[in-house]
């Protein structure tokens, strides 16, 4: 069994998968296996990672029919062979001591889920965010679960990308990632945080993440499809917390202010489809929190 499996679903990244794969052969932590999944691409990317996978045994690759990235992220875990899971999307990159970071970190700490900071780069720039510095606002950067899983509102801490942290493969026996949306990342990792004992945030950044303008551009015509994913994954939220009878109110509280500033957004006032949509989540809320 190897420390670490990597996980990377892979689909027309060519431009980009050179600089995310050394990245990785870089680590000074050297413990791990990349399980590469690409998704029927359609550009050099499945034979850049062939190079990859035939001068380094550590890179396993497999091929599947393009599907949604939720159904990837499923091929990839039936190939895990490692004691923890790190996801890293292919068109970004990490630091040489980011796995080194992670590893050491859980091995003092003893936790399930350990985040570190990002760095955002897009339009040939790099950001540093500011909320990092909040993970060592938490004595000894422990983060309460409740905090983990809220953080699926509004993101403030950066917890809810699967890209970022390292996972505890026990975490995962019995979990598939649901394909319902696109928001894969926000519809499934809360389950992970319910099932874990302790969830410990580095406020260093050492993972890079890639904003890339196709990806950043949302036509009007999608909002309400955006909205109808992002209720969906909100709402998906509270079977689990009131199966687990965890916070079950404090969720609910989440809930109504985002909707409430969702409904004072610019771009939803002017769309009265929008308006309706998110007024009526409003009132089915309303009437559970009774």
């Amino acid at each position: 069994m190897v420390a670490v499996s990597i996980c990377m679903p892979i689909y027309n990244v060519e431009k980009y998968l050179d600089q995310c794969l050394e990245s990785i052969i870089q680590q000074t932590f050297r413990d791990f296996e990349v399980i590469m999944v690409d998704n029927g691409s359609t550009d050099d990317s499945f034979n850049i990672c062939q190079m990859y996978a035939l001068k380094d045994e550590r890179f396993k690759l497999y091929r599947q029919e393009k599907a949604g990235v939720a159904a990837v992220r499923n091929t990839c875990l039936k190939h895990i062979h490692g004691e923890y899971v790190a996801w890293i999307d292919s068109d970004d990159w990490i630091d040489n001591d980011y796995l080194e970071k992670l590893v050491e970190t859980q091995k003092k700490t003893q936790a399930d889920i350990i985040c570190i900071g990002n760095k955002t780069y897009m339009n040939d720039q790099i950001y540093l965010g500011s909320h990092q510095n909040k993970y060592g606002s938490y004595p000894g950067c422990e983060i309460p679960k409740k905090d983990a899983i809220g953080d699926i509102f509004f993101g403030m801490l950066s917890l809810i990308s699967l890209w970022g942290c390292l996972i505890k493969k026990s975490l995962y026996r019995g979990f598939i990632f649901s394909e319902d949306n696109r928001y894969d990342d926000q519809g499934n990792k809360f389950k992970l945080y319910l099932q874990a004992n302790k969830i410990v945030g580095i406020p260093e950044v050492a993972y890079t993440y890639r904003v890339r303008e196709e990806s950043i551009t949302q036509s009007d015509t999608e909002l309400l499809k955006f909205l109808e994913e992002q209720t969906a994954n909100l709402e998906k939220l509270f079977y689990y917390v009131e199966v687990a009878d965890f916070e079950t109110d404090y969720f609910y509280h989440r809930y109504l202010e985002w909707l409430t500033r969702k409904l004072s957004e610019e771009a939803v006032k002017n769309d009265s489809k929008c308006q309706s949509y998110l007024k009526k989540r409003l009132k089915l809320l309303k009437s559970r929190m009774i």
